[in-house]
């Protein structure tokens, strides 16, 4: 996360681009969240990979609708589902654990690769997290080191809630279904979520959340991107204009679009 050019080298490098979004959005008078650290965790390279995107702030409302749903789908887990242990896969420079209303007895685990982790915690010295936070450098594409991983955290913990933001759109097909076959392995509650970024995609399956059926795993919930943001009033330019073409096309291809992009809360069959 080093180079000092405007360009993203690695798929670690959005996670400053995604806490410039943050930052924008908590500067706002009538911000739908307040990220007292995103800015500093964007840093100038944050600003340096913005510049360099055509139209980049204007693109800034899905990440602002994923943040603002994620939170508030994540805290009613917690409180519905006595949730007792949060795993955040790929966590990136996501603050939650800092700025959400969160139980001290709560444990938030955080795992990314090692040098995002160790920036992090330099950037975030003597700050203190509402509750308990670990931070786990792991490279989650080592399938040995993942489970080993995830036996550890199954073996103690009661209930966990695995957040995955941002992490999945970069898998191939077949690691996403390893990691939803070493997750079901686990006495766990998972939430993942394919997100769009501008590194290479490579996981964005036909059958949408079926693909996550012969896991083990079935859809509970999806928030339409599209839907929440006229919700949260954080939408594109000329959003009326595309609602109202959109009702020319038929239902089935309306709800295709519809779920182009969402935040999904997936459950153990």
């Amino acid at each position: 996360m080093s180079d000092a050019s405007g360009t993203i080298q690695h798929v670690s490098d959005t996670a400053r681009w995604v806490a410039l979004y943050r930052a924008m959005e908590s500067e706002r008078p009538d911000a739908l969240f307040h990220d007292p650290y995103a800015r500093r965790l964007a840093g100038e390279r944050g600003e340096r990979i913005l510049a360099s995107m055509k139209q980049g702030r204007t693109w800034a409302w899905p990440m602002i609708v994923r943040t603002a749903v994620m939170d508030e789908l994540i805290l009613r887990a917690i409180a519905r589902d006595r949730v007792d242990t949060v795993l955040n896969l790929a966590a990136g420079l996501d603050t939650r654990p800092y700025r959400l209303p969160l139980a001290p007895a709560l444990r938030w685990i955080e795992v990314d690769f090692p040098d995002v982790i160790a920036y992090k915690q330099q950037q975030l010295a003597g700050e203190r997290a509402a509750c308990g936070l670990e931070q786990i450098g792991v490279d989650l594409t080592d399938a040995a080191r993942r489970r080993a991983l995830f036996a550890q955290i199954g073996a103690a913990a009661r209930r966990v809630l695995v957040v995955s933001e941002g992490l999945l759109i970069y898998l191939t097909g077949e690691q996403v279904g390893a990691l939803a076959r070493d997750l079901i392995a686990q006495p766990s509650k998972t939430w993942g979520r394919a997100v769009a970024g501008s590194a290479p995609f490579q996981f964005a399956p036909p059958e949408g959340t079926r693909f996550f059926e012969p896991f083990g795993w079935h859809e509970a919930e999806f928030r339409s991107t599209w839907d929440e943001s006229l919700r949260l009033k954080r939408t594109m330019r000329l959003a009326w204009l595309w609602s109202l073409l959109g009702r020319l096309y038929p239902k089935k291809k309306r709800e295709e679009f519809r779920r182009f992009s969402g935040i999904v809360l997936l459950e153990r069959q």
